[in-house]
C-alpha cells in the first residue's frame, strides 16, 4: 500500500459492494458490481468492471477492457487493446482505444457459466457438466496465481481501516496500512502492518512480521518467531515464540504459552531423561 494506491505484482479481484479508498495498480483487475474505487485503476493486462461500479480517477488498460452497464468513470479511459462496453456508461473525460470497440453489455463470467451449465443439463449431459466444471476450475486455478489479492464482497479498505465481513488472509512480504477488522486473521511472514488487528476469532501471525499497533481477539493469538508487536496483545489465550518481541502488555484470561525452538525442546527432554536415569533407584 502506497500513499494513494494499492500496488500488486499480480492480479486483484474486488468483490461486489466493496469500497476501495485507494487507486489500484495490478497485472489484471476484476471489479464486481456496485464497487467504488476512489483513485486511478491501472491494469497491465485485462480489466473487467461490472455494472453500477464507480471509478474516481482514470482507467488504463494494457490489453482488453470489459465495462458493464451504468459504470461511471470520473477520469479518462485508455485501452491498448479491444474495448467491450455496455449501454449507459459514463466516461467524463472521454476514452482512447487502439483495438475494436463493441457496444454491448459484457456478460459476467459467472452468468456465462450458469447459462452454459443450464443448457448442458437441459440436454441431459450430466457427465459433460461435471467434466466441464472440473476443467474450468482447474484452468482458473492456474490463471489466478497465489499472489492475487482477493477482496471479499462488502469489504472496505481505506487509509484508516481494512474491514472484511469474514476471515482475512495475508500473504508474505506485504506492506499494509490501516486497522484490520475481521472475523479471523492469518498472516504469513515478513509482512509489515501499520495499524492494529481486531477479530472475533483466532489470529495466527507468522515469522518476522512487524505490527505497529495492538492485537485484540476474543479467541487465541499465535505469534511466530522473530515477529515484533509494537503494541499490546489482548486475547483469550496467547501462544508466542520466545524469540518474538511485544512492547506492550500481554493479557490472556486463558493463559500465555511461550513457544521454544524444537532443538532446544528436544535437548531439554534428553537432559530430563539423563537426570532421571542418574537418580538412585
Amino acid at each position: 500500500m502506497e500513499e494513494h494506491n494499492i500496488v500488486l505484482d499480480e492480479d486483484i479481484i474486488v468483490g461486489n459492494h466493496s469500497d476501495i479508498r485507494y487507486g489500484i495498480i495490478a497485472d489484471s483487475v476484476i471489479i464486481g458490481e456496485r464497487v467504488s474505487v476512489s483513485g486511478d485503476v491501472l491494469a497491465r493486462s485485462d480489466i473487467r468492471i461490472d455494472i453500477w461500479s464507480k471509478i474516481g480517477g482514470n482507467v488504463r488498460c494494457g490489453e482488453n477492457a470489459y465495462i458493464g452497464e451504468f459504470v461511471n468513470i470520473d477520469g479518462k479511459l485508455f485501452v491498448n487493446g479491444d474495448l467491450d462496453v455496455g449501454n449507459d456508461i459514463k466516461i467524463n473525460r472521454g476514452f482512447e482505444a487502439h483495438g475494436w470497440i463493441v457496444v454491448r453489455n459484457p456478460v459476467p463470467v459467472i452468468t456465462y457459466i450458469f447459462l452454459y451449465i443450464s443448457e448442458l443439463l437441459r440436454m441431459g449431459k450430466g457427465e459433460e457438466v461435471e467434466k466441464a466444471m472440473s476443467e474450468f476450475f482447474e484452468e482458473e486455478a492456474k490463471e489466478i496465481s497465489y499472489g492475487a489479492m482477493v477482496v471479499p464482497n462488502g469489504s472496505r479498505i481505506s487509509a484508516d481501516s481494512i474491514r472484511v465481513p469474514g476471515a482475512a488472509t495475508i500473504g508474505d512480504s506485504c506492506r499494509l496500512v490501516g486497522n484490520i477488522r475481521a472475523e479471523s486473521l492469518e498472516m504469513g511472514g515478513a509482512t509489515t502492518l501499520y495499524g492494529s488487528i481486531r477479530t472475533a476469532s483466532d489470529i495466527e501471525i507468522g515469522e518476522n512480521n512487524a505490527i505497529h499497533g495492538n492485537i485484540v481477539s476474543r479467541g487465541r493469538v499465535v505469534v511466530g518467531k522473530g515477529t515484533h508487536i509494537l503494541g499490546e496483545i489482548n486475547a483469550y489465550s496467547i501462544r508466542i515464540h520466545e524469540d518474538s518481541r511485544v512492547d506492550g502488555v500481554m493479557r490472556a484470561t486463558g493463559g500465555t504459552t511461550f513457544i521454544r525452538e524444537e532443538e532446544e525442546v528436544a535437548r531439554d527432554r534428553e537432559l530430563i531423561k539423563l537426570d532421571i536415569a542418574d537418580q538412585p533407584q
